[in-house]
């Protein structure tokens, strides 16, 4: 019986190893989105290019999304289960000062942007920055 990391990653065509299945785990246990770095330190002995192909995987077929915050590192997080990462799918990120996690706001749409004639728009990013809830 197939359980529910599996059908998960087969809902975006992605065969359900056992590296993914544990990437898919720790994401999807966190409320804040990771670096590579941050997943890395979840495992002992696994190599960071192994990792690095899971959530390229995983971005490739729409299960999660990648930030650029600010802080130098690129983090990841889940997307919801009919994301495409088009601009209609993009929200704002809240990195908060003190413990440095950055946050998925999904109730709040990247705001539509017009564009000067000629420009046409595939990708924003937009963090928000200051102090989340549990450092106030």
């Amino acid at each position: 019986m197939k359980g529910k990391t599996d059908k998960k990653l087969e809902q975006k065509n992605i065969k359900p190893t056992a590296m993914r299945q544990l990437v898919y785990e720790i994401l999807e246990k966190q409320k804040k989105a990771l670096s590579l770095y941050e997943i890395e330190q979840q495992f002992d002995n696994v190599e960071r290019s192994t990792i690095f192909r899971t959530l390229k995987t995983f971005q490739d077929n729409y299960l999660i999304h990648s930030i650029d915050d600010g802080t130098g590192a690129v983090k990841y997080a889940l997307c919801d289960d009919d994301c495409t990462c088009k601009p209609d799918d993009l929200h704002i990120h809240f990195l908060c000062n003190k413990c440095g996690q950055t946050h998925c706001m999904k109730d709040m749409p990247v705001p539509k942007m017009d564009l000067a004639e000629g420009f046409s728009f595939e990708n924003a990013n937009f963090v928000v920055k200051g102090i989340c809830p549990n450092c106030r």
